[in-house]
């Protein structure tokens, strides 16, 4: 079967709008695990105070908010994302926060010509980026959305070896549904994998001064078992994939994934390898 974009983009839209409050509460484990990456990402996109932020696939909006803090008053956060049910999320973290420089819209990334031309002094997406099936038009819409000297930057996973708190559920899932391999250029994960992938891309898309970091980011967890139940809670994607087993073959394939990470498990607790890619680069 052909990729078809456009059921892929309902099908991820859905998948967010289900689970949205699943992943938004993980937000401790999110920002204590992506918190340093998403740090180095707001630095590589020369966010600071007075900036005007174009947030991209925000989800939840953690980095959102890590965003909206550095603007402070006279700066501005716009966050955007597919799901209207995950951006709820994080219009009402910014709220308890008492964070008013933060706005929510909802927005397909591969659509934002939409806004108005060069009025963002920087533009970020963490670990959303890769998930677009047409990159080149998201690098289009947000090179027409910020302005000149403005800064770009992304947080993306490297390859599925260094990340298999992830790739090993991806597969065994993968292999007891009979599901085939994803096909070259398809959206997911592990598809920026590698850095000049990316690099190249951006050129495409009329960026330069490009700068990328790979950075050491486990999963830290009490358990494999508590690492299952934040996947099972908050990945709907892994959902999606189980959907033509019957129930029972669901919770024996989450018991397979589950006995595979407890090779990750220490004295001091689950261990799950992750490496991520943070890449920069000027309109």
């Amino acid at each position: 079967m052909s990729f078809d974009p456009e059921q892929y983009k309902r099908t991820t839209r859905s998948q967010w709008e289900d689970y949205a409050a699943g992943w938004a509460a993980w937000a401790p484990l999110l920002e204590s695990w992506l918190g340093d990456a998403t740090e180095t990402m707001l630095d590589m996109a020369g966010v600071g105070a007075g900036s005007r932020v174009l947030d991209v696939a925000a989800g939840a909006g953690g980095q959102s908010l890590a965003a909206a803090r550095r603007v402070g008053p006279d700066g501005h956060v716009l966050a955007t994302d597919l799901s209207p049910t995950i951006l709820t999320h994080a219009a009402k973290a910014a709220a308890e926060e008492g964070l008013t420089n933060l706005s929510t819209r909802e927005l397909d990334g591969e659509r934002l010509h939409e806004l108005a031309p060069a009025s963002f002094d920087s533009a970020i997406s963490r670990v959303g980026f890769i998930y677009f099936p047409d990159r080149a038009q998201a690098l289009g819409g947000i090179h027409h959305a910020l302005r000149d000297g403005g800064r770009f930057a992304t947080v993306t996973y490297s390859t599925a070896t260094a990340n298999e708190f992830f790739s090993i559920p991806v597969s065994i899932i993968r292999e007891r549904a009979e599901l085939p391999p994803p096909a070259p250029g398809q959206p997911g994960p592990f598809s920026l994998a590698d850095p000049e992938v990316l690099g190249s891309e951006l050129r495409a898309a009329g960026f330069g001064d490009i700068q990328v970091e790979v950075v050491d980011a486990p999963v830290l967890l009490p358990s494999a078992a508590e690492c299952v139940r934040f996947e099972r809670e908050s990945f709907g994607a892994l959902h999606q994939m189980l959907g033509g087993l019957d129930p029972d073959a669901r919770e024996d394939v989450w018991i397979e994934i589950e006995k595979a990470l407890g090779k990750f498990e220490t004295s001091e607790g689950f261990v799950g390898p992750c490496e991520l890619v943070i890449a920069g680069a000027t309109r």
